[in-house]
């Protein structure tokens, strides 16, 4: 269990250091949308590594702190740490987009490329920091990171007030991979609002806490290269989401690689919204009718997408402009 004070707490001390990103409501589709692409680093991540590092103790922050990312929670890990001048090394997967890298570089972290992809990344930062006594900073499995991208929860339900509607039996559709995010927002929502229902949404190519939901393991699942990056790799066999998703996630739902790329060129030409893979699934899950109960809140958890893969997408679909109706 995740107690609701944590994620309170959360929102009082990272308020003064994150923007209240904007909630829109498409009377098409009768959804809403929040839009964390617009956050600061371009993602939700900032949220749960502010939390975390403005809770280390003054011995804490005078170590060295260190995480591994594909990108996002890197940038978030790395403006925190700027913030309150401490030394950080992110360690990247070799894989990840060359934006990312540079986006994290930019806040003056030290980079250590790794070879492999994310799940490489990470086993290597765990045993680093074993060794090196540095501050480890997961992206999901650490209280202090889901409480802060918990308040994604509190800030939302403040701005759904605001339009005057009855939020009885809400769905929410929000991207899972180590299941951080979705830990958060569940737990809280499902303390104030016990009838809505919270739907993970996840690439077909990583169907790992899918599987850990429906069948208990993720041993045979097999990862491929997805357009979600974000939402890449396994989970952590003890991480502590595994029961938070278990206890608090209704659902999850798989999409496709197409449909990903539907649903970025969909919020850029209905939305004019820039939003990369990862953050796209839940508007996938919608446009595919992967998910069809209504009314729905979709999380766009990020936008930190290469320009040149954006563009690429865009021109498929300017091709053929009947894919997006």
């Amino acid at each position: 269990m995740l107690p609701v004070t944590l994620i309170q707490q959360a929102y009082n001390k990272i308020e003064a250091y994150t923007h209240r990103t904007p909630l829109s409501f498409d009377s098409k589709l009768n959804i809403y949308i929040k839009w964390e692409n617009r956050q600061i680093t371009g993602s939700f991540k900032s949220r749960g590594a502010l939390n975390k590092v403005l809770n280390l103790t003054n011995a804490e922050k005078k170590k060295s702190v260190l995480a591994a990312s594909a990108g996002n929670h890197g940038q978030g890990v790395a403006f925190a740490c700027k913030l309150l001048n401490i030394p950080v090394t992110i360690n990247v997967p070799s894989t990840a987009p060359k934006t990312k890298i540079k986006a994290i570089n930019n806040f003056g972290a030290r980079l250590n490329i790794i070879p492999g992809g994310y799940e490489e990344a990470e086993k290597a930062s765990i045993k680093q920091a074993k060794q090196t006594k540095e501050i480890w900073i997961s992206p999901y499995n650490d209280l202090q990171v889901i409480a802060g991208q918990g308040t994604i929860a509190i800030e939302t339900i403040k701005q759904l007030d605001l339009f005057s509607i009855d939020i009885k039996n809400m769905n929410w559709l929000v991207p899972i991979s180590g299941g951080g995010l979705i830990s958060g927002i569940a737990a809280y929502i499902k303390h104030e609002f016990p009838d809505h229902r919270i739907i993970g949404v996840q690439p077909e190519t990583n169907a790992f806490m899918f599987d850990i939901l429906k069948t208990g393991t993720q041993n045979n699942t097999i990862g491929q290269g997805t357009i979600a990056d974000g939402l890449e790799g396994r989970v952590e066999n003890e991480s502590i989401t595994i029961p938070l998703v278990k206890e608090y996630v209704d659902d999850i739902i798989l999409v496709s690689e197409n449909q990903i790329k539907k649903a970025i060129a969909y919020a850029w030409v209905k939305y004019a919204q820039k939003i990369e893979g990862a953050g796209a699934v839940p508007l996938a899950a919608v446009l595919s009718h992967n998910f069809i109960n209504k009314p729905v809140l979709l999380v766009i958890s990020g936008g930190n997408i290469d320009q040149n893969i954006h563009k690429s997408i865009l021109r498929d679909y300017e091709h053929n402009p009947t894919k997006i109706k």
